[in-house]
């Protein structure tokens, strides 16, 4: 009779980490360049019982990666990534990556996003620009002109989003290895003068967290039950002489 408790609660171990990442998903739905956090699970079976169970497995997490929609600001210094790619910026915490492109240029030209932290191109160096030449002009696939001669470019890169990784800040992710530099990719690009929104549909993952909600709250009535099924069983049969 203990299966029931023990499935009841690798579901609600499981759904306790859905409720989280849906809850920071929906936090989140007006942070810049936010990518939601999707989770997978895995059904585990155990056949050490006269029948298989099956539990569920506490799950992983991975990135979605929707785009999300364009948002025209119009100013110079604004970036959003073309498909699937990333920025890469130095950070107290290691090179993260992230997809908010609003960046700024201090007095001595460094472009740094809004904390300040360098924003660095494909070799990953920081991006060095002339404070004197003014705003620079972004080619499509990131290179940054000023006076109409190339000073730096923006370096884009990818990763796995099924690895593992940490976030750092808002919508910036540290990944566990190495992010690969996009070179010679078509389908990956910088728009100039707009902003990536969070990819985050509030009012979808709005419903899956009542979803997953009600889930949660039949998995205990499940355990309840069968804990009162078991305390019975035990109360009948130690009656018996």
């Amino acid at each position: 009779m203990d299966t029931a408790l023990y499935v009841g609660l690798s579901a609600q171990i499981a759904l306790e980490k859905r409720l989280t990442t849906l809850a920071d998903n929906v936090a989140n739905a007006n942070t810049v360049g936010f990518r939601s956090t999707e989770v997978k699970f895995e059904s585990l079976v155990d056949r050490r019982r006269p029948a298989d169970v099956d539990f569920v497995s506490s799950g992983s997490n991975y990135l979605s990666t929707e785009n999300g929609g364009l948002n025209q600001t119009g100013n110079s210094l604004d970036f959003a990534v073309r498909g699937e790619g990333w920025f890469a910026i130095d950070t107290p915490a290691g090179q993260a990556l992230t997809r908010d492109g609003r960046f700024t240029m201090t007095q001595e030209g460094a472009l740094v996003t809004l904390n300040g932290y360098p924003v660095l191109d494909a070799g990953g160096a920081p991006i060095q620009l002339d404070p004197l030449a003014g705003p620079p002009e972004a080619g499509n696939d990131g290179t940054l002109l000023q006076n109409g001669a190339q000073v730096s470019a923006l370096g884009l890169f990818a990763f796995d989003p099924n690895s593992n990784y940490r976030r750092f800040e808002n919508s910036a992710i540290i990944p566990d290895g190495e992010a690969e530099p996009i070179v010679d990719r078509f389908d990956a690009g910088v728009v100039q003068g707009y902003v990536e929104q969070s990819n985050v549909n509030p009012v979808a993952e709005m419903t899956r967290l009542i979803m997953v909600t009600r889930a949660f709250e039949n998995a205990s009535a499940l355990m309840r039950a069968s804990e009162s099924t078991t305390e019975e069983a035990i109360r009948t049969l130690g009656g018996r002489t």
